[in-house]
């Protein structure tokens, strides 16, 4: 997972994006790394450039809407990113293909993105081009809120991490790039399991209650050990995005790194939960 060598910055100009853009150039300079900008347009950018109804059967004119899509791009970049080299890309087509594309071309190893979507609406939607990336891309994937609440707000660089972990395969390899990037930024690392019960469940769930909050110890440590891994762990039963928030706020925290549940398939409920997470957290989520 590290270091980062390529990040991909989707750019659609709203607010949150813009209010990405800091946490962007962190990890440009804690990494020094490579950056490309990417900006996909669909066909009401290139209704709304058209003089007239004539300029849309030009053929010539879809490469003129190009350039001027590049060159608003090449604006972002020097207001946004001064003094830092990116690679521009404008393209026409659905937003959530493109960013797939590009990072598959540019072989970019670190997306990051805005979620969108306020107050109780961003409890029940996430953005289609934000769900799309987390479900295509293979790549690790930082999605940001745009804003903190106003009781607590993320900062960079990282101080306090939260990696939370399922009881999957990839629960090593998460924890392990958790402790990595926290080494980096000299953050404090603390693990969190979340113990929820299964909805359909029609018997009494408490009996297994100390049961399962035992074996996920159990599991943390074992991982703690292997990895040589030296942080606090917590294992709470709530929901998985409530106890993610609830952790988040207990430690303060400026980042969640969790799995994509890549091992799980493309109909697991892993993918519900993830977006929950990524919806409620107070800070922004690092997937991988």
């Amino acid at each position: 997972m590290l270091p980062f060598r390529r990040i991909l910055f989707p750019v659609d100009y709203s607010t949150p994006c813009r209010a990405v853009v800091p946490y962007a150039l962190d990890m440009l300079h804690h990494f020094s790394a490579e950056l490309t900008l990417v900006h996909a347009y669909g066909p009401a950018a290139v209704v709304a450039l058209a003089p007239s109804q004539r300029e849309l059967t030009d053929p010539d004119f879809p490469e003129q809407v190009r350039a001027i899509e590049q060159e608003r791009l090449h604006e972002f970049a020097l207001e946004m990113f001064p003094g830092q080299h990116a690679e521009l890309i404008a393209e026409s087509g659905e937003p959530g293909s493109i960013i797939h594309k590009v990072a598959q071309q540019q072989q970019a190893d670190l997306i990051m993105l805005a979620t969108h979507g306020y107050g109780p609406v961003r409890r029940f939607l996430l953005g289609s081009v934000t769900a799309k990336v987390l479900h295509d891309a293979t790549t690790v994937v930082w999605t940001g809120i745009g804003s903190g609440l106003t009781d607590h707000v993320p900062s960079v660089p990282y101080r306090s991490i939260v990696c939370a972990l399922d009881d999957t395969s990839e629960a090593e390899a998460v924890l392990k790039g958790a402790a990595a990037l926290a080494g980096c930024y000299g953050a404090q690392l603390s693990l969190l399991h979340v113990i929820q019960a299964p909805v359909a469940l029609r018997v009494d769930f408490g009996p297994y209650r100390t049961e399962l909050t035992e074996a996920a110890h159990s599991r943390l440590r074992e991982l703690k050990s292997k990895l040589g891994v030296d942080a606090p762990a917590a294992v709470i039963d709530a929901s998985i995005s409530e106890g993610v928030r609830d952790e988040v706020l207990l430690r303060k925290a400026d980042l969640v790194i969790t799995g994509r549940g890549h091992a799980q398939g493309t109909i697991s409920r892993v993918w519900s939960h993830l977006y929950s997470v990524v919806r409620e957290s107070p800070c922004p989520v690092m997937s991988i």
